[in-house]
């Protein structure tokens, strides 16, 4: 009896003007933005190629006897894009292009997105279609799916012939899913074959797996707005009323709460700008060089002047003034030491605390657990973003040690050992398994919003008067 009703329901929906829209949706949309967002891949790997390059060709020593701007980037560290960002871009192009190695501390290159107006009108990927249209399409599949029944009175025809009531409502549930995955998983199929066509790197072991769970997680979001729908349905005895709800629902689920999260965090959590961060470095750097020159002004003053009133300065005298100025140098370079760190770590724990309740809050919702978790799938979200910034600051605790500790501002003797500038480190990218471990918030999630929204669906259901 459920596989007869199932097939009732997916003939009313192939017949139906929604199953257009959707086929048309699917066949457009799917293949287009990831063939568009593939061609947008390369021109990025292109331009990270030419980066490294002439990143390459730049100095590799440096003599720590001559002077060195502290603002100077002495070496850079880039993010390579990956393939995956063809599925959703993510945090890739507000990514900084490199991060650069100074004296002063880790120096942000301008992200891509700044020189695009692309950016003011969103990125069409993916990771929208399915977390926005989807969604949408899903609700509009099921907002009727029992209101319409009671407003025609064939609800009341139709479980009159002794029709369990849980039948019927997964014959309702089940019937339109199938409508709606099919021609979902038809389109992606076909946009992956026009991939592959392209030179798209699917084989690969750390591709396809990531690809298989993308997919899946997208079944499992799209079961929750349909669970959504037939809650809605089975409350509401008017089709009308219940789509302008659906319609609502939809738009504080999709567009207002996970944008609402983060903002309320800001309000809660202020936090510092890094250009002021950065800024108050320099400020620290100039007050210790600038307590350095005094005191090697000092030690000039010391020098007896000559018979024409100049003071000399001879190469034993130099010797002294240098070895002077170097226990000045340690001192003040221990106290700029510990105050960066300080100010690092505490705009680290501002940054954290934000970031942290922001993802909190926004998780009201199951489309932001969709995008976290897409995201760490094709490594463009959070954990891509803080092995980068992770990478840059080990690279820059090396480059200290091997390089910048070693230099010396003031000093009246140019030193003849240049020192190898350190190469930036491997980025270390996180596997699948890692990857789901830390998205199995996410996971859980949305199992939850699925079962949960579907029980009280049912519930409401067997207690209601048909």
């Amino acid at each position: 009896m459920l596989m007869t009703m199932i097939q009732k329901e997916i003939m009313h929906h192939i017949l139906s003007v929604r199953f257009v829209a959707l086929l048309v949706m699917c066949l457009l949309l799917v293949p287009l933005t990831l063939t568009t967002n593939y061609r947008n891949y390369r021109q990025n790997l292109v331009d990270y190629q030419e980066a490294v390059k002439l990143a390459n060709i730049e100095e590799t020593k440096m003599n720590p006897g001559m002077p060195l701007d502290p603002e100077v980037e002495v070496s850079k560290i880039f993010l390579r894009p990956t393939p995956l960002s063809v599925f959703a871009n993510g945090l890739a192009d507000a990514l900084p292009s490199h991060l650069g190695m100074t004296r002063n501390g880790i120096t942000q290159g301008t992200p891509a997105l700044v020189s695009s107006l692309s950016y003011l009108l969103g990125h069409l990927d993916f990771l929208f279609v399915v977390g926005t249209v989807f969604s949408l399409l899903a609700l509009l599949f099921t907002f009727d799916a029992v209101a319409g029944e009671r407003e025609a009175g064939t609800l009341r025809i139709t479980l009159a012939n002794s029709l369990p009531r849980d039948l019927f409502l997964w014959s309702k549930l089940i019937g339109g899913y199938v409508v709606f995955i099919v021609p979902f998983l038809v389109s992606l199929l076909f946009g992956l074959l026009i991939l592959v066509w392209q030179g798209f790197p699917l084989g690969e072991p750390e591709i396809f797996p990531r690809v298989l769970s993308l997919t899946l997680i997208s079944l499992l979001y799209i079961g929750v707005f349909f669970a959504i729908g037939t809650v809605i349905s089975t409350y509401l005895d008017n089709s009308k009323t219940a789509l302008i709800i659906a319609f609502t629902v939809w738009v504080f689920a999709v567009l207002i709460t996970p944008r609402v999260g983060f903002l309320a965090a800001k309000l809660i959590a202020p936090t510092r700008t890094p250009q002021s961060v950065y800024l108050a470095k320099t400020a620290m750097r100039d007050d210790f060089n600038a307590a350095l020159k005094e005191e090697q002004n000092k030690m000039i003053m010391e020098i007896p002047p000559n018979e024409k009133g100049y003071r000399h300065i001879g190469g034993e005298i130099s010797k002294k003034i240098n070895e002077r100025m170097k226990v000045f140098e340690a001192e003040y370079r221990s106290k700029f030491r510990d105050y960066v760190g300080k100010l690092d770590r505490d705009y680290k724990r501002e940054m954290d605390r934000q970031e942290q309740l922001g993802e909190t809050l926004s998780r009201i919702t199951p489309t932001s657990s969709l995008i976290y978790m897409t995201t760490n799938l094709t490594q463009t979200g959070k954990t891509t973003r803080n092995t980068y910034f992770q990478t840059g600051d080990r690279y820059y605790d090396a480059l200290h040690t091997d390089l910048f500790s070693k230099i010396i501002d003031h000093t009246y003797s140019r030193q003849d050992n240049p020192i190898d500038i350190t190469q930036p480190p491997d980025f270390e990218k996180t596997t699948l398994g890692e990857t789901l471990r830390q998205s199995a918030v996410d996971v859980m999630l949305l199992c939850f919003f699925a079962v949960v929204l579907t029980t009280v669906a049912f519930l409401k259901f067997f207690r209601s008067d048909i």
